[in-house]
């Protein structure tokens, strides 16, 4: 178990350094919420044992409240002017951002996270999270025009973009081989998740 929770706060050191909010950066590092990706190598009702991106293997306790997210794949034709997403992207040499993936926000989390800021998943990732102000499909991809309160981006959408939303799951969408994206914390000493996302017939969170 030592081993389990010295790999998380080197985790929560790393997150750190790729640039969460203050408000997260100022708590002590085993309070920091930390994300988590990876695929299950072994699951019981109480605890999990996740396969990092990175080879490295982590046992987490389960929290009893966990919260279980389904990701499922829409399309660019479902994302329209005045709907709210979340793109990973990589910023391009003409200023715009090359998308990783496009979140179709639903209505319900419309402003979560709105702004533009650096993301943990790629060196020199960034999230724009925000409202479509316009929408050009091209090729099977196109180009998004983002308007968030501090400014606007302009994303181009490559084909091979996934395009997903979000709606309440629960832990049937868990099962040993399945790739998740999960939110733990360190709660009593044992780093325990709290949320999860995953997903049906071999979709998988993008990121």
């Amino acid at each position: 178990m030592k081993q389990h929770r010295r790999v998380f706060l080197q985790n929560c050191a790393a997150f750190a350094a790729a640039g969460l909010p203050f408000a997260v950066l100022a708590q002590p590092a085993a309070a920091r919420p930390l994300r988590l990706r990876g695929t299950l190598e072994a699951l019981s009702d109480t605890r999990l044992t996740l396969r990092e991106r990175n080879g490295e293997r982590i046992e987490l306790a389960i929290a009893p409240n966990l919260t279980v997210t389904e990701v499922f794949p829409v399309t660019l034709a479902d994302v329209r002017a005045g709907t709210f997403v979340g793109v990973g992207g990589i910023p391009q040499a003409d200023g715009s951002q090359r998308a990783i993936a496009v979140l179709l926000f639903p209505d319900a989390m419309r402003g979560t996270g709105e702004g533009h800021y650096p993301f943990d998943f790629l060196p020199q990732s960034t999230m724009t999270n925000a409202t479509v102000a316009d929408v050009v499909a091209s090729g099977g991809g196109g180009r998004l025009q983002l308007r968030y309160k501090d400014g606007e981006k302009a994303i181009v959408v490559p084909p091979e973009a996934p395009v997903f939303s979000l709606r309440p799951g629960d832990r049937t969408l868990l099962a040993v081989g399945h790739r998740v994206s999960l939110t733990a914390q360190e709660i009593n000493g044992q780093p325990t998740v709290l949320r999860i996302s995953a997903g049906r017939n071999g979709f998988a969170p993008p990121y």
